[in-house]
């Protein structure tokens, strides 16, 4: 753990030790808990670069200064989602295996396998990881009157007193702030693109006064930069018990001109498609920012949230719903890490799994639209509940970024299959259908610990009980067309509907009804697991990767 560590994170640790026992205490650790083994092995090695050829030499010293900021991220992250302390987990192990496992998760559970532990002398992962302390309940958190206790940029402290209070990000870790503001602040100098340098700008005076709004927007203002940094409190993925806490991550990124130039059309369309979605008019009354742009990148630098489980291969953002609405969002397609994706895992899994006869659907370019359209798709369907009472993230709470994901892995196919009706996308229908569901396999191997993984289970099991595929005796899986299409439609309406309502309840009997693996697709992911099949990458990336040491 740094230094600049705020000594409220020790506070909270100590006032619940017996929660999360100490690796010294894993003899007295209870003999009911569940290890699962350390397996770095699921993650497939990938060289994370690209061509910096076309760089000057003031955009490749700025890609230094984003990866030295990416690290405070990391770091920063690290503070977030293990709520103890870093250089003494580290220090308790001695296996290399279990130490590379516990890197790759940033922390004692692993990600892919429902947050089970795999280092003695831990129990389940804190639902609130290190955002809340480790003895509150969600009811003391519920009654406590404090205002702001649910902002995304704010972790939830004792006092002295041992009453619950509200910190700040930018006072818990005002250090590792502070340092990487400065970092952005020389990047803005180098800047040759003003809105690339005023983003940057703008970025930095966020980190250090919580106030993220006008860099967002400032973010989606530019358009012609050539490198990019993604920074800061991003994603809730990590706060599993409301969903409030935004957790740090950074992509250091190279935008591919001529790919994005293809892509842009798209966003204009947002709107029309809108307006086609298979609910009730009051359902889909919003209409979405139409100064949305899309954008195909080459990533050569993850760190924190993204960089941990199931690494991202495309980008909707910003989160801040007032944006989305008045600006809409960007939508950013990492082509290199989708390609690795594609190649290594796959690629292989269509061959285990698909029937012979329709694995030449399974195509790259199919991936590449699918992945888009999830994300063009979180740009769709309801931000705010049609009762007037709030949004749908405030409504659902834990459950949001499940059913989220969930709505754009489905609404992203609805898209592609009005878009291809309209002769706007090009190949088969069927290699958009086919790549889905083999897409559907990729990701349901994230477990029920990843909202993306939750959401797949959840559609496996809606389009499996309406005959959209059918599982042979070999195991071989084959899509009917005409199903998935009428699938695809069914739930659309059910998710987006569940989000306008703040079904909270729906949502939960949705999630227990489908969101778990069935016999049969359980044995399919240990034939998969048998052939040593990739769960995912792990990145060997840094500057020396990238030449710039």
């Amino acid at each position: 753990m740094r230094s600049s560590r705020a000594r409220s994170v020790y506070l909270a640790v100590m006032l619940a030790s017996a929660a999360l026992p100490r690796l010294a205490d894993a003899a007295d650790a209870s003999a009911d808990t569940k290890l699962v083994p350390a397996r770095p092995d699921v993650y497939a090695p990938v060289t994370l670069t690209a061509n910096l050829a076309d760089l000057s030499a003031k955009e490749r010293s700025m890609l230094g200064l984003f990866i030295d900021a990416a690290k405070e991220m990391d770091d920063l992250f690290w503070a977030q989602t293990y709520p103890g302390d870093r250089g003494k987990l580290m220090a308790g192990i001695a296996d290399p295996t279990v130490r590379r496992f516990v890197e790759i998760n940033y922390g004692p559970w692993d990600r892919l396998e429902g947050n089970e532990p795999f280092v003695p002398g831990f129990g389940a992962k804190p639902p609130g990881a290190g955002f809340y302390p480790l003895d509150m309940t969600k009811q003391e958190f519920e009654r406590a009157d404090l205002p702001g206790k649910t902002g995304e940029y704010s972790v939830i402290r004792r006092d002295a007193a041992g009453k619950l209070t509200v910190v700040p990000y930018s006072v818990e870790w005002r250090e590792p702030l502070s340092r990487t503001a400065g970092l952005l602040e020389k990047a803005a100098g180098l800047a040759e693109d003003p809105g690339l340098a005023r983003y940057l700008d703008l970025r930095a005076k966020a980190l250090t006064s919580d106030d993220y709004r006008a860099s967002e927007i400032a973010w989606l203002d530019m358009k012609d930069n050539r490198i990019d940094v993604v920074i800061g409190p991003i994603e809730t993925y990590d706060d599993k018990l409301f969903g409030y806490k935004a957790a740090f991550e950074a992509y250091v990124l190279i935008k591919d001109m001529e790919w994005s130039k293809r892509l842009a059309r798209y966003a204009t369309m947002l709107p029309g498609l809108q307006r086609g979605l298979p609910v009730p008019d009051a359902y889909k009354a919003e209409v979405p920012g139409t100064d949305s742009d899309l954008n195909a990148y080459d990533a050569v630098y993850y760190a924190g949230d993204c960089n941990t489980g199931g690494k991202t291969i495309a980008v909707n953002l910003p989160n801040d719903v007032e944006v989305q609405l008045a600006k809409g969002t960007r939508r950013l397609q990492l082509k290199n890490v989708m390609r690795a994706k594609f190649d290594k895992i796959m690629v292989p899994i269509a061959g285990a799994l698909i029937v012979p006869e329709q694995r030449r659907h399974v195509t790259f370019d199919a991936f590449f639209a699918n992945t888009m359209f999830h994300e063009v798709a979180h740009g769709l369907g309801i931000k705010n509940t049609v009762d007037g009472k709030g949004t749908v993230g405030d409504a659902l709470k834990e459950l949001d970024s499940g059913i989220e994901e969930g709505k754009a892995d489905v609404l992203g196919l609805y898209m592609v299959t009005r878009l291809h009706e309209q002769d706007e996308l090009g190949g088969a229908l069927d290699d958009y259908y086919v790549t889905f569901l083999a897409g559907i396999f990729r990701s349901v191997r994230f477990g029920s610990a990843d909202a993306h993984g939750e959401a797949n289970m959840i559609r496996f099991n809606f389009f499996a009980d309406r005959g959209a595929f059918a599982r042979d005796a070999q195991g071989y899986y084959r899509v009917d067309m005409k199903k998935m299409r009428a699938a695809v439609d069914e739930l659309s309406s059910t998710l987006l509907q569940l989000q306008g309502n703040g079904d909270y309840a729906g949502v939960e009997k949705l999630i227990a009804d489908l969101g778990v693996i069935r016999p049969d697709l359980a044995a399919d992911l240990a034939r998969l697991k048998s052939r040593d099949i990739p769960v995912d990458v792990d990145f060997i990336q840094g500057k020396a990767v990238l030449g710039l040491d």
